[in-house]
């Protein structure tokens, strides 16, 4: 039955091989249950509930991509989009979180009605692929600044913004190992190489805590009374209802929010589905991804799902080459994946207590190193180019607004263009969103 829904057989692999290439997965993405409810936390979000969220939206989204799309992909809140959730839309727009979980509804909602529509090529057209990158690039150098100031490597200053925090603060020892021992396993190429750094930070910050180095500080992690437990924390779902109000009463805020979300998850989501379904070998005589618009549906549902539950958008992860690479080739791996984020569930108590800033630190700092080495790609001949993302990067970090980032790098895309003669190359996408952002950067929201 199994082979023939799933056509192991077609697709040239077996049972044994599509479960373990599910675990591999999962272990590839897991480290996500203990960051995510780390940085939404941050925005006023109980971590108990951010866990269970997490882990539930992303088991039903990897079913929903194993079973409609038959992908061997994983999803689960993604990063960048999660700092995005926390720390532009709650913190810099002082927004509150059911606010911010609507738009993520919303957003996926409209990223559901443009897969189905076939107007996804037609918007990735309209953006240039360099502020593409650039973008996505200036999140890798935000996530791993977000991780560096909760571990407490870098720290406040008044007279120079911020400055390196004590190396032999606990926090900051610990995370500093766990950046070290993460990096290590990155370059031997482990497969779950950012889960195992997060657990060996862990097991190493409570052998801290045990000696007494550390103890009593609330970012060091410690063992729970309970391991396992079956008290799960709903108090999340649904409360994106209660936030339409705040979100429709400022509607160039509305518009912000929307195009910040639908713009990241976008492209980030048409990256990784289109080079994990090359991976796979899905592709037709015209060098398209076969059945990729099922996948897009299914990381649009697994947003909307997500927000309901209470979590920043869920999408696909890019970790799954690592189960594609062990051989997984049909929906059964997400299906396995699945399984596994949900049976994590029980161990909310173990992941919530051992995965504090300083564990996810590494993960922080990983993610961003990956994300950055796109910038390779990038025309740094042109100077408008150059100048574009320069600026998306550095105001992004400065400001601490991936929004901000996002504005200042089509702003100055837009000035140079017609500076060197380029306007009549611009489209009318990038002039309706040059004006937004105008507007947004002079006189707020």
């Amino acid at each position: 039955m199994l082979d023939n829904f799933f056509k192991l057989s077609e697709n040239g692999t077996d049972f044994k091989t599509e479960i373990a290439a599910g675990i591999t997965t999962f272990l590839a993405m897991a480290y996500i249950l203990g960051v995510n409810p780390v940085v939404l936390s941050d925005g006023g979000m109980p971590a108990s509930g951010v866990f269970f969220a997490t882990a539930v939206s992303s088991a039903i989204a990897c079913f929903i991509m194993g079973i409609v799309a038959k992908y061997p992909i994983g999803l689960a809140p993604g990063m960048g989009l999660n700092a995005l959730f926390t720390y532009t839309i709650i913190l810099a727009m002082g927004n509150t979180w059911e606010t911010a979980l609507a738009a993520v509804f919303l957003s996926s909602i409209i990223f559901l009605i443009i897969t189905i529509s076939g107007l996804r090529e037609a918007i990735l057209n309209a953006i240039p692929i360099d502020l593409k990158l650039g973008i996505g690039a200036a999140i890798g150098f935000f996530l791993a600044f977000l991780g560096l100031k909760g571990a407490g490597i870098i720290v406040a200053d008044p007279s120079a913004i911020v400055r390196m925090g004590s190396l032999m603060a606990p926090p900051a020892l610990l995370a500093l190992i766990g950046i070290i021992i993460t990096l290590v396993l990155y370059v031997k190429e482990m497969p779950a190489a950012v889960f195992l750094g997060l657990i060996g930070t862990a097991i190493i910050g409570v052998i801290f805590t045990a000696c007494g180095f550390g103890a009593g500080n609330i970012l060091m992690p410690s063992l729970p009374a309970h391991i396992v437990s079956a008290n799960f924390d709903l108090s999340l779902f649904c409360g994106f209802i209660r936030g339409f109000g705040q979100l429709f009463s400022n509607i160039p805020n509305l518009i912000m929010i929307l195009f910040s979300l639908i713009f990241v998850t976008f492209f980030d989501t048409t990256g990784t589905l289109m080079s994990l379904g090359r991976q796979c070998g899905f592709i037709d005589d015209e060098g398209q991804a076969v059945g990729i618009e099922k996948a897009f549906m299914a990381d649009a549902v697994g947003g909307i799902v997500g927000a309901v539950l209470g979590t920043s958008t869920v999408t696909a992860f890019v970790e799954s080459a690592a189960g594609i690479g062990n051989g997984g080739r049909t929906g059964l791996t997400a299906i396995v994946t699945g399984l596994l984020f949900l049976l994590s569930i029980f161990f909310a108590p173990l992941i919530l207590g051992l995965f504090t800033s300083p564990v996810t630190c590494a993960a922080l700092v990983i993610v961003g190193i990956l994300m950055i080495r796109q910038l390779k790609n990038v025309q740094w001949n042109s100077m408008i180019v150059a100048a574009s993302v320069f600026m998306t990067i550095i105001m992004m970090i400065l400001t601490y607004s991936i929004s901000l980032g996002i504005a200042w790098g089509f702003v100055i895309y837009t000035v140079t263009s017609i500076a060197s003669g380029k306007a009549r190359d611009l489209g009318w996408g990038i002039w309706l969103m040059v004006l937004v952002f105008i507007i947004y950067l002079f006189f707020g929201l």
